[in-house]
């Protein structure tokens, strides 16, 4: 019951959260996309945003069934509590205080780049589910990432517009871009290596 109350309020915080970027997007003025709809779907386009959708999509599936044995499914959750864990680091560490915020913007960012990132890896090491992760499962949940720079980075060379100031590659060039993405990468393989012999361990108990 207290592990589906968690991933309830996870998937709750995630929604709101979004919901306050998507509405302080649509009423901003300025930037390189001129139309509210195209200000919207910009908002998409952020790792920070699809993180969210994603741990909070499936801490809303725990929530309603907590027994979920599919290879997707694990993917999918070992790829939100990842990509929610780099999210906060590097927002922490490398871009925090970089823009000036909205009231609106301010409450979204701080519930997609700091409560979700600790209920999502909270939730995970607290209430799991453990005993699901493999090499297989760590590979697939590769793809997400990946295919993500690749998007970002054609996007970007067709509009001129970068999610993250570290993907710029008109103003950093390809060499320093494709370092500050294999860092990235490195951090996201090493929590992998972590979380791997660390589900086995917490799921030794049940």
């Amino acid at each position: 019951m207290i592990a589906r109350a968690w991933f309830a309020v996870t998937a709750l915080v995630v929604l709101v959260g979004v919901a306050v970027q998507l509405v302080d997007a649509a009423h901003a003025t300025g930037g390189l996309f001129a139309s509210p709809a195209a200000r919207v779907a910009n908002v998409f386009c952020y790792f920070t945003i699809l993180s969210n959708l994603i741990v909070g999509g499936t801490s809303l599936l725990l929530a309603i069934r907590p027994d979920r044995p599919s290879t997707a499914f694990r993917t999918l959750r070992l790829d939100g509590v990842l990509a929610i864990a780099v999210t906060g680091v590097v927002y922490h560490l490398a871009l925090a205080g970089l823009v000036e915020l909205t009231t609106a913007g301010a409450v979204a960012n701080q519930l997609l780049h700091t409560v979700s990132p600790i209920l999502g890896v909270l939730g995970w090491l607290l209430f799991g589910p453990h005993g699901t992760l493999g090499p297989r499962i760590v590979w697939w949940s590769l793809a997400y990432p990946l295919l993500w720079l690749v998007f970002t980075l054609i996007r970007g060379a067709a509009t001129g517009f970068y999610p993250y100031p570290f993907l710029e590659a008109d103003s950093l060039g390809y060499a320093r871009v494709t370092l500050n993405c294999v860092l990235i990468a490195v951090l996201f393989l090493a929590l992998a290596g972590l979380l791997m012999p660390l589900d086995r361990r917490l799921a030794r108990p049940a």
